[in-house]
């Protein structure tokens, strides 16, 4: 089959705590891994793998520093479905992490900045050693200089990091960016899986997603509903319906929607919602879109867009968050 090799990583709890700020209950949790091992999803990202000590008062559900011992309690037993935890650079301390053989975790993602690859490739080297399938996922690749993405692939190339991930943190990327962006990749990495994570600002999560499965990409983010940071992710069950493998099977995730998300959803925000379209259009973070909509001006979009537009805007500035 043409898409044999493709794996869906769900990132609902991982990439969808940015909204509850990781406040999922352990039956939640259990409940999903349940849904995703049903529907066939390869891979569940079951939170970040950053250290307390180094994210100071950062009070976060426990998704946000995942303890192996609470770990096994959440999953006492694994199906096929693999586990996955992200890290960021300078989040992470190496000693809170068990070999794999010990640990539930099979895939360690590492995630950073173009001008922090070098430091990301240390850590991949690490996990890759304790016998973790190992992942780069380079961040806000829409504000990165063409000679520091080629530089980038230089240190890749030579690194054991078995997935490089195309990420798209602002939602701005268009399809024929990821048909470039894919080709570059491609020929930059040719012995290195490629994966996709992809924003849904200007509602592309999802075609986006698709152009690279076609150009070969192997490794797919989604989330269940879309669940994601502000505007969300593309949809794990548009990606098990379009891929028609008899492996996948959507009713489990319907279920999973039905039962968890859209109770959830009456209480958490996230998706297609203008603010976070404009800051997608504009190539931002959308770090002022968020603070937007938990203010009393949260349907002021156009007051939004002339702050955002205005020369005068001191609005984007640094971002410090995954994905």
């Amino acid at each position: 089959m043409k898409h044999d090799k493709v794996k869906i990583l769900d990132c609902t709890i991982r990439d969808g705590g940015l909204v509850n700020n990781w406040d999922f209950s352990v039956d939640f949790v259990k409940q999903l891994y349940k849904s995703l091992s049903e529907a066939g999803v390869e891979y569940m990202e079951i939170g970040y793998k950053n250290s307390p000590k180094l994210l100071k008062g950062a009070d976060a559900g426990p998704w946000r520093f995942l303890d192996e011992g609470f770990l096994r309690d959440v999953i006492p037993q694994k199906s096929a479905t693999k586990l996955s935890a992200l890290v960021d650079i300078g989040r992470v301390d190496e000693n809170d992490i068990l070999p794999r053989k010990e640990s539930l975790l099979d895939l360690i993602r590492v995630a950073c900045y173009i001008q922090d690859v070098g430091k990301g490739l240390e850590l991949v080297e690490k996990f890759h050693k304790m016998g973790y399938e190992t992942s780069l996922n380079i961040m806000a690749l829409s504000h990165v200089m063409e000679n520091d993405l080629n530089e980038a692939f230089q240190e890749i190339k030579d690194s054991p990091v078995d997935v490089v991930y195309i990420v798209d943190s602002y939602g701005s990327l268009h399809l024929n960016d990821i048909d470039y962006l894919v080709s570059k990749f491609q020929r930059a990495l040719p012995e290195k899986e490629l994966g996709m994570h992809m924003h849904n600002n200007m509602q592309l999560a999802f075609a986006n997603t698709i152009v690279g499965l076609e150009k070969g990409v192997t490794f797919l983010d989604a989330s269940v509903y879309g669940m994601g940071r502000a505007a969300g992710n593309c949809n794990t069950e548009l990606l098990v319906s379009y891929l028609k493998n008899p492996k996948y099977e959507i009713r489990p995730l319907l279920e999973a929607i039905e039962n968890l998300m859209i109770p959830l959803r009456e209480k958490v925000e996230w998706g297609y919602i203008i603010p976070y379209t404009v800051t997608g259009i504009l190539n931002e973070h959308p770090r002022t879109a968020m603070a937007l909509r938990n203010s009393e001006d949260k349907d002021r979009f156009v007051e939004f867009y002339d702050k955002l537009t205005s020369p005068e805007s001191n609005y984007a500035t640094k971002n410090h968050h995954s994905d």
